[in-house]
């Protein structure tokens, strides 16, 4: 492939796009449609490992973005997709359904070391080449009360955790052990790697 090779990502996260950006690569957006169910794609499965759901909801995200691109008669590229969680121990943290979810993740997650997981796949032609990020944050212990203003920001929805390393929940945050990036949803050094080897890069 040239250089000139299409990257589109299957994603509609506004950090995955300001990541890419962030080391020059121009990307052509591929989310999802309006009828497709992309929360459904993220259900754990039963005694499911946090390795093993990232990995595999990352591969069916890139399952329906290679039907998408098919169906919108997209000219060919590679595909990027991501999906990240955050685990303690083998206790999975989705996004937040509401401010009470947000609280009671923070809660839990505040005063211990976590996981955060970040699984990327890139698909060219039939070809699929994937990596796994696994970060470790040691998040303090947040008091109720900038708990319960953070959570007023907004910034805990939509995130996996409930917070976001590269916002306000940065003042929670007392140690990162592995990929800044990576933790705010798309690790740059993995992607650059298989970028590269597509020939997209």
């Amino acid at each position: 492939m040239s250089s000139n090779t299409i990257v589109y990502l299957a994603s509609s996260s506004p950090r995955r796009r300001e990541l890419l950006r962030q080391i020059g690569v121009a990307f052509a957006p591929l989310e999802p449609e309006p009828d497709e169910d992309a929360e459904a794609l993220e259900q754990p499965l039963h005694a499911e490992t946090p390795t093993h759901y990232v990995q595999r909801v990352t591969a069916l995200k890139l399952q329906a973005a290679r039907a998408r691109l098919r169906r919108r008669s997209l000219p060919d590229g590679v595909i990027l997709c991501a999906d990240t969680t955050v685990a303690l121990g083998r206790r999975l943290f989705g996004k937040p359904q509401d401010a009470a979810d947000a609280a009671a993740m923070l809660r839990a997650l505040g005063g211990t070391t976590h996981r955060v997981l970040t699984a990327v796949a890139l698909a060219h032609g039939s070809h699929t080449d994937s990596a796994l990020n696994v970060s470790r944050v040691r998040m303090a212990a947040v008091d109720e009360a900038a708990l319960q203003a953070y959570i007023a920001s907004g910034e805990p929805f939509g995130k996996a955790g409930g917070y976001a390393v590269q916002g306000r929940a940065a003042a929670f945050i007392a140690h990162i052990s592995g990929s800044h990036s990576g933790i705010m949803g798309l690790p740059l050094f993995e992607t650059s790697a298989l970028l590269r080897a597509a020939g997209a890069l």
